[in-house]
């Protein structure tokens, strides 16, 4: 089964002391672009979040945002030392006593005195804490990839869909050629009947250069190669493992194949088929874009 690269997957834990939230959105890139979004206190854990996402996700451009939320609400932006504090509101008290100042101001000018208040750093991450934060970054990516597989399974729909629509459009080809040949062999005894009988003429050479024109207008060879390539393509759809690059190599080698019929055939009849076929072609290859 094909996976698309487009997904999303939330999953969060909550319990007295914190809340954690994980959420993962994912688009289709060549290769694993990842963007992490975490508290402070996590920010040494960003190789192992990496390799956690390169088990699960493979490829893709991952966006991965963690939200951590304590509930004891203890922790706060900035530090104070009570201690100094004191020492300095009552150092001012006095020296405002001592020449009869007035003492409204002295709590704000205490709190703004040097090192009373002090901007605190985020604690570094306590191992149970990240345990859990991990368990809830898997679940998220797991989700994700489960709906992964989802948009995959609607993908590989379309991909029957289309490759149904090549397949009667190289059958219809199949019956147009003979009917083309015909065509081409009567144009040709009719403008050239009268002109052979009344000229001396080398006819044995003359058939060889039919031969030779006929050569350059056959399309058989693209018709089998189209149709093995359409039985290559169904057979890399089929497979359990990640086919996106190569079931985007083998539409361009389709595409190949029903540009040549197109020039080759030359035949209004076979044309509106291959345009058909070009428009479906389009589609899957928009789509295989998007397959991981």
């Amino acid at each position: 089964m094909i996976k698309s690269m487009t997904g999303y997957g939330l999953a969060s834990f909550e319990d007295d002391t914190f809340v954690v939230s994980v959420e993962v959105k994912t688009l289709n890139s060549k290769f694993l672009d990842l963007s992490i979004r975490s508290p402070k206190q996590f920010s040494d854990k960003e190789l192992e979040i990496r390799n956690l996402v390169s088990s699960v996700l493979e490829r893709g451009k991952v966006n991965i945002s963690i939200d951590f939320t304590r509930k004891t609400g203890e922790e706060l932006p900035v530090g104070f030392d009570e201690a100094l504090f004191a020492g300095y509101y009552q150092k001012y008290l006095a020296m405002a006593t001592l020449v009869g100042a007035d003492t409204s101001d002295l709590f704000k000018l205490a709190i703004q005195s040097p090192n009373v208040m002090t901007q605190s750093t985020e604690k570094v991450s306590v191992s149970e804490e990240w345990e859990v934060v991990k368990e809830v970054v898997h679940k998220a990516l797991l989700k994700c990839d489960e709906f992964r597989s989802d948009e995959g399974s609607v993908l590989e729909k379309k991909f029957n869909e289309n490759l149904g629509v090549l397949r009667d459009g190289l059958m219809n080809v199949g019956k147009e050629d003979p009917i083309r040949k015909d065509r081409i062999r009567q144009r040709i005894r009719n403008n050239f009947k009268d002109w052979l009988e009344e000229n001396d003429f080398d006819k044995n050479r003359f058939e060889q250069e039919l031969i030779y024109y006929f050569e350059k207008v056959d399309i058989t060879e693209e018709i089998v190669r189209l149709g093995t390539h359409l039985d290559y393509f169904q057979k890399n759809l089929d497979e359990d493992s990640n086919q996106g690059k190569k079931l985007g190599f083998i539409s361009q080698e389709i595409g190949r194949e029903i540009n040549t019929i197109g020039s080759k055939a030359n035949d209004a009849s076979i044309q509106k088929h291959v345009i058909v076929m070009k428009d479906e072609l389009e589609k899957i290859k928009e789509q295989a874009l998007n397959i991981l």
